[in-house]
């Protein structure tokens, strides 16, 4: 696992072309031009000049040269608040192997000694046990229920909430 550079555009771009209908349950509904390397290429970019501003962090999930998951701390807050969000995915062909509990484990660590983060928080549809026993065993605590959170799926979505203290690890 890795920061995100801009050359694994076409590497982003196969992993989504290939988890396109893996991901459609637990994502927005996404435009046919997210699929095109231009597209990630461009978000790649986005993420970067977040990462060289400090409110974001950008991963890889990398099996040799195929990009098998991404991990996003995004909304990173400075000040007394120290807080982000954390969102990911694992590729279809690599679930279930304990590859986002580890990765998302990693990601505190980094958070708390690397980016001197104290919260991070992250939501799951109400029906995705599998992401909700991942962030369970990394520590995350459920803390509530958020009606309509989200658009997922072409529809406003409850979400389960979560956080995790980074400084009580």
């Amino acid at each position: 696992m890795r920061i995100l550079r801009h050359s694994d555009a076409p590497a982003l771009t196969a992993a989504y072309e290939r988890n396109r209908e893996h991901l459609a349950p637990w994502e927005p509904v996404r435009p046919d031009e997210y699929y095109t390397q231009a597209w990630q290429a461009g978000d790649i970019a986005s993420r970067l000049a977040a990462t060289e501003a400090g409110s974001g962090y950008p991963l890889g999930l990398f099996c040799g040269a195929t990009l098998v998951g991404r991990f996003n701390l995004a909304g990173i807050v400075r000040g007394p608040f120290q807080s982000a969000g954390l969102g990911y995915w694992v590729d279809a062909g690599f679930t279930g192997r304990g590859l986002a509990s580890a990765a998302v484990k990693t990601i505190l660590e980094t958070a708390r000694d690397e980016l001197g983060l104290h919260r991070i928080e992250a939501g799951t549809l109400l029906n995705n046990i599998g992401s909700q026993k991942v962030l369970l065993k990394a520590g995350f605590e459920h803390i509530g229920v958020a009606p309509r959170y989200l658009k997922i799926a072409g529809s406003w979505q409850d979400h389960n909430l979560y956080q995790v203290i980074l400084h009580e690890q």
